[in-house]
């Protein structure tokens, strides 16, 4: 009768090895991101804010009379998605529709007292965080992260 074969138990890990991952931009952009984005994602709850929906916001803001194939663009969002953000903001009273003065088919967005007002304070919020978020980096250090971040993406 054959013996029966011993097998040794798989090996255990008690601390993960990420240097080869730390070492791709992708995986560091995206740690990164997410711990903005989940401090974000709290910071904004008090305004009634998701990242979306304050880019187009903040994007009105800066840029009146913006049109919506414009924030498409910018935001790379696809008009379905937009629509969706754009009646939501709508429904609250946050944006109006303007005929565009140039061209006839489009429609310029404007935010109303009410949009402005949310606006300056999530902006304020979003500033804030973002200091904090990266609070272990000097003010240099900073710029130098987002200029280098656009040099990806520009």
């Amino acid at each position: 009768m054959p013996s029966p074969k011993t097998h040794s138990p798989p090996p255990s890990v008690d601390q993960v090895d990420t240097r080869h991952l730390q070492e791709l931009a992708g995986y560091n952009v995206r740690r990164a991101s997410l711990a903005i984005m989940d401090r974000f994602a709290v910071h904004m709850q008090q305004h009634d804010l998701k990242v979306a929906s304050f880019s187009v916001l903040s994007l009105i803001a800066h840029n009146p009379g913006i049109t919506s194939r414009q924030l498409c663009a910018t935001l790379a969002i696809q008009p379905p998605n937009l629509v969706g953000i754009i009646n939501a903001l709508d429904a609250r009273g946050l944006l109006q529709r303007l005929p565009h003065p140039t061209d006839g088919r489009a429609v310029g967005l404007h935010l109303t007292e009410a949009g402005a007002e949310l606006e300056a304070r999530a902006e304020a919020t979003a500033r804030a965080l973002e200091v904090e978020a990266t609070q272990r980096l000097s003010a240099a250090e900073r710029k130098t992260l987002i200029r280098l971040l656009q040099k990806i993406y520009l």
